[in-house]
């Protein structure tokens, strides 16, 4: 007789068609927009990106699995919706080593060391990026030898509109408008930086197939923006530039990383969005919203124990 596995799991039992794989497509759909966008910008470069990060990610999953006898996960789209992730919030010209390392960190350290998908802590894609970028001056004497994909790019040369924000020069001329910024940013950056309004086409679109809520991006926008003006910026200008669309409907809203009600996903909105404006203003602009949401991740455990749901038909102690 066969042996069957059971599952336990804490009631309400609800069924569902939609499952692990399905929501991930779903969110990789949603990115078709943006990817697009980056393509017609960084042509090449982009295309051989974001093929190097998910076959990286892919069989960085596949060997590490295989090597602690595991089962395969491949088929539920985690790693290449990561893959993608890193790709598109990585700049187009970074080495291509760069890219791998960033990759490799998400997928094995982040992911399969601590369990596999469901018990990171921390978004795997923004700690790669964000690992990338604090040792990069480490990297750079060996990964900078090794180049750059050599395919071209119509772009201009310049500072970058978290530039602009630093030193309060985005109404300058030589700062890209906010038509720019929502449709066609081609001032360097990160992939995903070509144009918000793609990545607001993929939120919308999260938003409607119920893969998301609305509390965290929303959260993230309304406080950068309200504070940004209260230190005397550019509110809009600061929602539309970097990665802010990006990390408040992909990266923030990550279930396994992000609080459970929706009183600690608004905390957890509002502790992002004053973190990407300070260090922005105040620190470093070059990866703020990746910093501020690992920042976020690791209160997500205190969110959570601060605003715990009642629980259903308990009474208080005589």
């Amino acid at each position: 007789m066969a042996k069957e596995k059971l599952m336990v799991t804490p009631p309400p039992h609800l069924r569902s068609g939609e499952t692990i794989a399905s929501s991930m497509r779903d969110v990789v759909v949603a990115l078709i927009p943006a990817v697009i966008a980056a393509l017609v910008v960084f042509k090449v470069n982009a295309l051989f990106n974001i093929a190097l990060c998910v076959a990286t990610a892919v069989a960085a999953e596949w060997l590490t699995r295989k090597a602690l006898k595991r089962d395969n996960t491949i088929g539920d789209w985690s790693a290449v919706l990561t893959g993608l992730l890193v790709a598109l919030v990585m700049p187009a010209t970074a080495p291509w080593l760069h890219y791998v390392i960033a990759v490799v960190v998400a997928i094995v350290v982040i992911k399969e060391l601590v369990g596999g998908l469901g018990l990171n802590i921390f978004n795997p894609a923004l700690f790669g990026l964000a690992f990338v970028l604090i040792c990069s001056g480490f990297l750079a004497p060996w990964t900078s030898k090794l180049g750059t994909f050599p395919g071209l790019f119509d772009g201009a040369t310049g500072g970058t509109p978290l530039t602009f924000i630093k030193h309060g020069m985005e109404g300058s001329s030589a700062a890209p408008s906010l038509l720019a910024l929502l449709f066609g940013n081609r001032t360097g950056g990160a992939l995903v930086e070509v144009g918000a309004f793609w990545v607001l086409l993929g939120g919308a679109y999260l938003l409607y197939k119920g893969i998301i809520r609305w509390v965290i991006p929303i959260s993230i926008i309304a406080t950068v923006l309200i504070l940004t003006y209260i230190l005397g910026g550019d509110g809009v200008y600061a929602i539309l530039a970097g990665g802010v669309m990006l990390g408040s409907f992909f990266m923030a809203t990550d279930w396994v990383s992000s609080p459970m009600t929706p009183y600690g996903q608004a905390a957890f909105g509002i502790l992002i969005g004053v973190l990407i404006t300070l260090i922005r203003l105040y620190g470093a602009p070059s990866g703020a919203v990746a910093y501020s949401i690992l920042i976020g991740n690791a209160f997500v455990p205190l969110l959570d124990r601060l605003f715990k749901p009642e629980r259903f038909g308990a009474v208080a102690a005589a």
